[in-house]
């Protein structure tokens, strides 16, 4: 009897877990927040778990409907477009010779809608962020107060992050996409900051990986003072931390499965932090043929 009744829940959920990768793609825009509150088993220590199945919540009307698939075809054909003649428009043999390329540029609400802040308070802490448009809409200002009180829950041992992280691009009918940065070889910015160190980081998901969600990190120390600063980053001084990894000595071939970057400040340092940042751009820069960044010591071999 334990057997059937183990073999019937194993089959409801299979099911279950079938329907909902293959109903995903066609009602992703409708039911994204419910499906990922139903399919989340994050809770913060010490919190109540929902007497409410969060899919009860779910608003599903055929006028909605009609209007997100209007929008999900319209993407479709902008990107059957984009296949034939180039991306973003431009042909091909133009799109790969560039040398120069803005990613994001801040100078609108529209732009600032493209990223993400969050900081400790989604595991208790206590730290502040915010984003909105710097001085005359011309850059976006990130600013909020580092707290790295612990919370008293018994689990949490360190806190004290805030950070900033661009949305992944979604193709239409909800489709994962990709940044394709392999043309270029450094990361160029245009920022203003406090002083305080940021970590730069690079998400990736790579097509041979037995770990998913690799992520690469940068510190970028930034000088303080009224004055902007360009930095340009080559990505071969990026290292992969995921998992504790390191990256091995060779040109990075992870470039084109870019799934989004960001920008992480936690250096243990109570009190406001401040970055301003005007565009981020890619840049191939033909003078800087370094392949590895960091030291790589060859093992002697023991006779």
């Amino acid at each position: 009897m334990a057997l059937t009744a183990t073999l019937l829940n194993s089959a409801y959920l299979s099911g279950r877990c079938c329907r909902h990768k293959v109903l995903h793609p066609l009602l992703g825009p409708l039911l994204s927040d419910s499906v990922s509150k139903l399919y989340s088993s994050y809770r913060r220590p010490g919190s109540q778990p929902e007497k409410k199945p969060s899919w009860q919540n779910t608003d599903l009307s055929f006028k909605k409907s009609i209007e997100v698939l209007k929008t999900q075809l319209s993407m479709l054909k902008k990107e059957t477009k984009d296949y034939l003649v180039g991306p973003g428009g431009h042909p091909f043999n133009q799109y790969l010779l560039q040398q120069t390329k803005v990613l994001w540029e801040f100078r609108s609400q529209e732009d600032l809608n493209n990223w993400v802040i969050s900081s400790d308070v989604e595991i208790g802490g206590k730290s502040e962020v915010y984003l909105k448009l710097g001085r005359n809409n011309q850059a976006a200002l990130l600013y909020g107060t580092l707290n790295t009180e612990v919370p008293r829950d018994g689990e949490t041992k360190y806190s004290g992050y805030c950070s900033m992280r661009a949305k992944p691009p979604v193709g239409s009918f909800a489709r994962k996409k990709y940044y394709d940065w392999s043309s270029f070889n450094s990361l160029y910015l245009r920022v203003r900051g406090d002083g305080r160190p940021w970590m730069v980081n690079i998400y990736t998901d790579p097509y041979f990986s037995h770990q998913k969600d690799d992520l690469y990190n940068y510190f970028m120390f930034t000088r303080g003072g009224p004055y902007w600063e360009e930095i340009k980053i080559p990505f071969s001084k990026f290292f992969l931390s995921s998992r504790g990894r390191v990256q091995d000595n060779q040109h990075p071939t992870w470039l084109d499965k870019i799934s989004t970057l960001g920008f992480t400040i936690g250096d243990k340092v109570d009190g406001p932090f401040q970055l301003e940042i005007d565009f981020i751009g890619l840049l191939n820069d033909r003078a800087h043929t370094e392949e590895f960044a960091y030291e790589t010591y060859e093992k002697t071999s023991q006779v």
